[in-house]
């Protein structure tokens, strides 16, 4: 059972920058996977923020595109999410999400990170 821990959250005014940082305490880089950070604000569903498959190609939603940009780290088993040009509706609880598919199918969630950005 991989175990993921988010950290990184925290308060900032509007413009400022995060960065986030999801560790597992096991591999999470298998031949095929998926690494991406969700994010779930007050009253609202939780929606996909940034994403990154085997091949490395990042998808970000438009809502981020161009200031939020996601990347990882083999050795250190490590996805982050760096966040720039906040604003106060990227205010929100930060998921890490992983999915391996070597030997089958397994997904995993961190226990959420707060971002709160003021204007």
């Amino acid at each position: 059972q991989v175990q993921l821990v988010e950290s990184g959250g925290g308060s900032v005014q509007t413009g400022g920058s995060l960065r986030l940082s999801c560790t597992a305490n096991g591999t999470i880089f298998s031949p095929n996977n998926i690494h991406g950070w969700y994010r779930q604000a007050p009253g609202k569903q939780r929606e996909l923020a940034a994403i990154m498959y085997t091949s490395g190609t990042p998808t970000y939603a438009d809502s981020v595109k161009g200031r939020f940009t996601i990347s990882r780290n083999n050795a250190e088993n490590t996805v982050y999410l760096q966040m720039n040009s906040l604003k106060p509706e990227d205010t929100a609880v930060y998921y890490c999400n992983v999915v391996l598919f070597d030997p089958w199918r397994r997904e995993f969630w961190g226990q959420g990170t707060q971002v709160t950005v003021s204007s």
